[in-house]
């Protein structure tokens, strides 16, 4: 199969770790040029020592200052953003009663304007060369809720239903739209999910982990990789009749048909 990236120009927000250096990597094999932003400079350098050539910025992709200048530095090095990853780490657990006003406020900054924001500005250019990708990484919970993650399953919904609107929006200048759904995956973000469990019911975080593993039926957590792979398939040249799409790697766990 010839995936065709090499060249292209990748954007990975978030992605100095976890399934967004997973992604960057992914990519970068395939011999496309990448640029990666997170808010840690010690992380980022650890992720560019990975990826020769890579542009690694520091920027918070709920800051829209910050979007603005890393965008706008990737395409003055590369010319334009022809495949953006829309990535970043999850608002955190709690329940209903558990989030004030902030928690929501902070949440939609975080999980459904910086992507609205990011890929405003990529547009321009994949309208101009009528060639384009973009990629959200989302939950799982958009197809079956994940107890306890009341700001994700909400406002992920939201960024799937913007996603699907916007893939038809664009379709007719080739650009793509499509979404990915991770179920559990081996991140810093299912550490934190793990550990607040464990608070929530006295049992080991291993305890934890071993019981939602039994509940999935390829009996395992995921990999950032195996999340990677159906991303960097969808920034490329062989899913050039797929769009508006989401599709969960979660190794069988949703049971919504």
């Amino acid at each position: 199969m010839e995936l065709k990236l090499k060249n292209r120009v990748v954007l990975v927000t978030a992605g100095s770790k976890g399934i967004g250096l997973a992604t960057a990597l992914g990519f970068h094999a395939c011999g496309a040029k990448v640029a990666i932003c997170g808010r840690s400079q010690d992380k980022l350098d650890a992720a560019a020592a990975q990826l020769p050539g890579c542009l690694a910025l520091v920027g918070d992709v709920s800051k829209s200052q910050d979007i603005e200048r890393v965008i706008a530095t990737v395409t003055e090095k590369f010319g334009g953003i022809d495949i953006l990853v829309n990535n970043a780490g999850g608002p955190p657990p709690g329940t209903f009663e558990d989030l004030a006003d902030d928690d929501w406020e902070n949440a939609v900054q975080l999980t459904l304007m910086s992507v609205v924001r990011a890929t405003r500005l990529v547009l321009p250019h994949m309208r101009k060369q009528k060639w384009g990708r973009i990629i959200n990484i989302s939950s799982s919970g958009v197809r079956q809720p994940v107890p306890g993650l009341t700001l994700s399953n909400s406002i992920r919904m939201a960024v799937l239903g913007w996603a699907k609107t916007l893939a038809n929006q664009v379709a007719g200048d080739n650009i793509l739209v499509n979404t990915v759904c991770p179920g559990f995956t081996r991140t810093d973000r299912v550490t934190q999910i793990l550990e607040q469990q464990s608070a929530a019911t006295g049992k080991s975080t291993d305890e934890i982990a071993a019981a939602i593993a039994a509940q999935i039926p390829l009996q395992r957590i995921g990999e950032p990789e195996e999340i990677a792979n159906l991303a960097v398939f969808l920034g490329s040249e062989a899913a050039s009749f797929i769009t508006g799409t989401a599709i969960q790697v979660d190794g069988g766990s949703v049971q919504v048909p």
